[in-house]
């Protein structure tokens, strides 16, 4: 008796970078989200446990690519032998510029993330994951300088500190985002007066008082 020919199909093989891929289009094309996983898998063609594998919902994906962007950044940055030997300034600089390199990279997406929030860029809540990762790289800076490193460094500083930087990074984010110079250079010169100012601000003023306003000055700015 003849059987039937068994046939098999290679399955593609999907990875989170094609996932990422395939929101970050899907979004920019439509301009819109995708209701549901369902929905976007269907529209890709690809079984919801693969997007599983890597993702739990919508909301998780979104964070995940800015924490992409960040590991990106943060790659780039420690791929390079000089940058241990870097001051505090030109490590902060080297930070902010090479993450405003990689969202120009991707701003059609930026720009779409965060203009659908309307809370303000500090309430967003795809930035937590961000955030964190940013953090943890400014203290890091703090703690693997011996000139940071002092008795006015101390453990309510630190803290204190990094939520400083990132505030400032949120001022520059929406600074860059509304910037239409050539290249963004308005952008870049607010970059290097702003890191200039943080920096030699540890030597002259409370930080704690300063942060605190920073915070209220945001909080008006952006409500």
């Amino acid at each position: 008796m003849e059987t039937a020919k068994k046939t098999t199909s290679k399955k593609k093989l999907i990875t989170d970078d094609a996932i990422v891929s395939m929101y970050m289009d899907y979004v920019l094309d439509k301009h819109m989200e995708p209701k549901n996983v369902f929905s976007f898998c269907k529209e890709h063609k690809i079984e919801e446990s693969d997007f599983y594998k890597f993702f739990g919902s919508i909301d998780s994906l979104k964070q995940e690519i800015w924490v992409k962007f960040f590991e990106n950044a943060q790659n780039s940055i420690t791929n390079d032998e000089a940058f241990d030997s870097y001051s505090e300034k030109n490590k902060l600089l080297t930070l902010y510029f090479t993450l405003f390199e990689i969202l120009t990279l991707n701003r059609s997406y930026v720009l779409f993330s965060l203009k659908e929030n309307k809370e303000g860029l500090k309430n967003l809540k795809t930035l937590k994951h961000f955030r964190n990762q940013f953090k943890d790289f400014i203290v890091n800076i703090i703690d693997n300088n011996e000139n940071m490193v002092s008795d006015k460094i101390s453990k309510i500083t630190k803290p204190v500190f990094s939520e400083g930087a990132w505030i400032q990074f949120l001022f520059l984010l929406k600074f860059w985002m509304d910037d239409t110079s050539a290249g963004f250079e308005k952008t870049d010169v607010l970059i290097e007066k702003s890191v200039n100012t943080v920096v030699d601000l540890l030597d002259t003023k409370p930080l704690e008082s300063l942060f605190d306003l920073g915070k209220f000055l945001w909080k008006e700015k952006m409500n």
